[in-house]
């Protein structure tokens, strides 16, 4: 047996709300399940749970989202639509309105920290953004 694992992100009574702000964002999303507690939706095909647990808990960078993008139109267009009413932060991270953390990545950088002759370059071209600019990164 496999044991289905998802996160479950703790709102302040707002998670129908960030679950359709999700929706709106990412192509293959829906929401699945939706009562005064708990809404249970997908992205990208994988499950999340949005809880109304009220103000007890907030979100913070310790946990974060990842999206890795081919592009610099794929940054540029997730970077815009989350970020939107949050908090822009350095080196590729965000906080969404609902305070959910995102690190806005492009695929190549993995590539470009692993070549020892350029990491440290890529590193400190990295240090000086809020948004990745790959071709900046490339240039390093």
């Amino acid at each position: 047996m496999q044991n289905q694992i998802y996160p479950c992100l703790w709102f302040d009574g707002q998670a129908k709300e960030a679950a359709d702000f999700y929706c709106t964002i990412f192509k293959d999303s829906k929401i699945t399940t939706d009562t005064p507690m708990v809404v249970n939706f997908e992205i990208n095909g994988k499950k999340f749970m949005g809880l109304n647990g009220g103000p007890k808990y907030k979100f913070s960078p310790a946990t974060s989202f990842v999206i890795e993008c081919e592009t610099q139109e794929e940054i540029d267009f997730y970077w815009e639509k989350l970020g939107e009413g949050g908090t822009y932060n350095q080196c590729g991270w965000l906080d969404d309105q609902f305070g959910v953390s995102w690190q806005i990545v492009p695929v190549i950088l993995n590539k470009l920290m692993s070549d020892p002759e350029k990491s440290e370059r890529v590193v400190q071209a990295f240090l000086k953004m809020s948004k990745f600019e790959i071709q900046k990164l490339i240039d390093a």
